[in-house]
């Protein structure tokens, strides 16, 4: 659909606490160079709680502007607002991104047919696809099965990045829809990719996209043992994520790696130095750190 590995792009501040847009251009094609069928922009991984709709906007336009038709640009529209949700959505449709990716309303916790009808409010205003996402651990709710079998029947519902390690769950998407199954959780891939998933929409291919991309191409492949092999060689990227709370440490492991992509917008904050030890142990595992073995 969209590509089988994807980035959720992080957003680069300038020590103003302004959006660096040049670093955010240069980012992104480092990305699709280095393994990424596409980018997800102002997800949860860009920060999109503390961008304004201006800045949102501004960085779908670079997106699209910088990566000219050779990867997928997804645009995060997804708030606990329908009204905010279709503006935003019917906004960057306007830029020309690719398609979108729309969280679960959060906050408000509405039941499973409030959510239905929030994605088919949104689907009105554009033709391209949409992404579901799925992620509990950060909006409370989790998308039941019996939910996303039913936001399958929306025609422009074509994908579900699923933040849940609850494979049965998995199972269930992958059998009883069409819809193309992403993990949500980079740990998540390899499990997914063994019960039908294409891939899955990263955190930590901002560093190690190559490898990724190796994983679950082998896989589809039919190299199960060398997908299998990758994923466990991956496993102190892995740890990276849960250094601290996302974006925190893939920022830190980006600013190791000298793309400069600076801090983080309050009320995070930015990794200690005792994190970024941690951070830097898990970069030289990986051996993705110069000077270090691969």
């Amino acid at each position: 659909m969209l590509g089988e590995a994807l980035t959720a792009i992080v957003t680069p501040f300038k020590s103003d606490g302004t959006i660096d847009f040049d670093r955010f251009g240069e980012l992104a094609v480092h990305l699709v160079e280095n393994g990424s069928d596409g980018i997800v922009v102002a997800g949860t991984t860009g920060e999109s709680p503390t961008l304004t709709d201006d800045e949102r906007l501004e960085l779908f336009r670079v997106a699209v502007d910088t990566l000219a038709g050779r990867a997928a640009v997804v645009a995060g529209t997804g708030t606990y607002s329908t009204a905010h949700s279709v503006h935003l959505t019917r906004e960057a449709h306007e830029l020309g991104v690719d398609a979108f990716l729309v969280v679960t309303p959060y906050y408000n916790r509405p039941p499973a047919r409030g959510i239905v009808e929030h994605f088919r409010a949104i689907a009105d205003v554009s033709d391209r696809p949409i992404v579901v996402y799925n992620i509990p651990g950060r909006v409370v709710v989790n998308l039941e099965p019996e939910t996303i079998i039913e936001l399958a029947e929306i025609p422009t519902v074509r994908a579900v990045k699923q933040a849940n390690d609850d494979l049965a769950q998995a199972r269930r998407i992958v059998s009883e829809t069409d819809l193309t199954l992403y993990a949500g959780d980079d740990v998540l891939i390899f499990p997914f990719l063994e019960l039908g998933g294409i891939g899955g929409i990263c955190v930590h291919t901002h560093v190690v996209g190559p490898q990724v991309r190796r994983m679950i191409r082998s896989f589809h492949e039919g190299d199960v043992d060398t997908a299998r092999q990758v994923h466990e060689e991956l496993q102190p990227a892995y740890e990276l994520l849960k250094v601290q709370t996302n974006p925190i440490a893939i920022k830190a492991a980006l600013n190791l790696l000298g793309h400069g992509v600076g801090g983080v917008r309050l009320p995070l904050v930015e990794a200690s130095e005792g994190e970024v030890a941690l951070v830097r142990d898990c970069l030289e595992r990986l051996g993705v750190l110069a000077g270090t073995p691969a």
